[in-house]
């Protein structure tokens, strides 16, 4: 529920409690002294929906862009009428979606100054670079708390349905300078850490799991991209609290930026560049979303003229934002495609053990405990080079030469010439 208070032009007054009256709203009126050129002060309780069609009427019936129109939350309005007004408006449109004004507002003040945007970001892509090397995720999420990346996400999106140029120009800026400080700061960081020794030397740094999930994107990861977008913007124009969701927004955006300041730290590109084809999905997938939403949650210019005008930018910011996501998804793909080819290796190179067991003799009772498939780097489009088989032996039993007989077996189903080393656990059962 809103209360908004309407300050009313001399001459204006008659025709807009007109207009309130015939909306069938309750309202207070107030003389207005201070002597200049408004009338009155209008007090009026309204549903969260209602605002901005109310807000549209009165504008119709005179009320100027230069008057002063205040918003305020309402916790509690009594009044049987005020509830009939509720459910009429309730049948047309979402109860929790706020005026467009509103969400203007909301977007503006989720963008920092640039001061503190620059601190918070150099700060989080610290943070999330030390979590990143000590492989642990609870450092990595408290980066994520102080990313202030989600108001220039959600602000660019923001301005590109209302026709607002300006906060469209400085979402987009802030985004690419974020995005760059933090590629920056963690590059100067981890290399820092490197040459000072701060962890113990690490030749491949692919072999930190924290920093390994981010050098392999796949198509989950776009499915949280979009996913951090929706409930982005849908908690904005709902009027909840941001805060969960830029953490949400934080998750695909500063994890990422980290990793390529990793990998150029370390001189590693393959790290930098699958950590950035999944920063530059996510930050895309991020705004088309967003766009997405808020176009189908109705928002439009207030001005009818400037509705073709956001009509058109928003079909060709988003069409390129879908045109470059798809082009980036060509590597998602790719990736995908190679976890897909390497399980089925792993299943074969499995197969192919349990053959070799049963053909060195099946009445010695060796069975396969485990077997472990080694890759030369972890990084995607590696073909294994290492098998370790674990097996298990009765006790008095031999099986020499195993490991020869699954290293041809291997051999033919990879195509490689593999490594295999087989470790022997006796096993008795009783």
């Amino acid at each position: 529920m809103r209360l908004v208070q309407v300050i009313i032009p001399s001459g204006k007054r008659e025709a807009l409690l007109a207009r309130l009256d015939d909306e069938g709203i309750d309202y207070v009126v107030t003389e207005e002294t201070s002597g200049r050129e408004f009338d009155s002060i209008a007090y009026i309780p309204l549903p969260t929906n209602a605002v901005e069609p109310t807000l549209d009427s009165l504008r119709e019936a005179g009320l100027g862009e230069d008057t002063f129109t205040v918003v305020l939350d309402a916790n509690t309005v009594v009044s049987r009428r005020f509830e009939a007004l509720q459910e009429e408006y309730a049948e047309e449109q979402d109860e929790d979606r706020i005026a467009r004004d509103e969400l203007v507002s909301a977007a503006s003040s989720l963008a920092p100054s640039t001061s503190t945007y620059v601190i918070m970001t150099i700060v989080s892509a610290v943070v999330a670079t030390a979590g990143l090397l000590l492989d642990s995720a609870a450092v990595v999420v408290g980066s994520m708390v102080i990313a202030p990346l989600v108001g220039p996400a959600l602000s660019a999106s923001v301005g590109t349905v209302v026709n607002d140029s300006e906060m469209f120009r400085r979402g987009v800026w802030l985004q690419v300078a974020g995005l760059g400080l933090a590629i920056l700061s963690a590059f100067a960081f981890a290399s820092l850490v490197r040459q000072v020794h701060l962890i113990p030397p690490l030749t491949d740094v692919t072999t930190v799991p924290e920093v390994q999930e981010r050098v392999a994107p796949d198509f989950l990861m776009l499915a949280i991209a979009i996913g951090a977008g929706v409930a982005g913007i849908v908690s904005l124009t709902s009027g909840v609290s941001a805060a969960l969701v830029g953490v949400m927004i934080a998750v695909a955006l500063i994890p990422p930026a980290a990793t390529v300041g990793i990998g150029l730290a370390w001189a590693q590109p393959q790290v930098s560049l699958g950590a950035g084809v999944l920063l530059l999905v996510n930050v895309l997938s991020i705004n088309l979303a967003s766009l997405v939403v808020l176009w189908y949650k109705g928002y439009r210019p207030k001005q009818w003229f400037y509705r073709d005008d956001a009509r058109n930018a928003l079909l060709k910011r988003g069409a390129t934002l879908l045109v470059a996501i798809l082009v980036l998804s060509a590597f998602l793909g790719g990736v995908t495609l190679d976890s897909f080819q390497r399980a089925s290796t792993e299943d074969a190179i499995r197969a192919d053990a349990e053959t070799a067991v049963e053909q060195f003799g099946p009445e010695q009772n060796i069975e396969v405990l485990a077997v472990d498939v080694e890759y030369p780097r972890a990084l995607p489009f590696q073909n294994p080079d290492r098998v370790v088989v674990t097996v298990g032996v009765p006790p008095g039993e031999s099986a020499s030469g195993l490991a020869t007989l699954m290293q041809t077996e291997m051999r033919e189903t990879t195509g490689t010439d593999l490594a295999v080393e087989v470790r022997y656990i006796q096993t008795e059962r009783g």
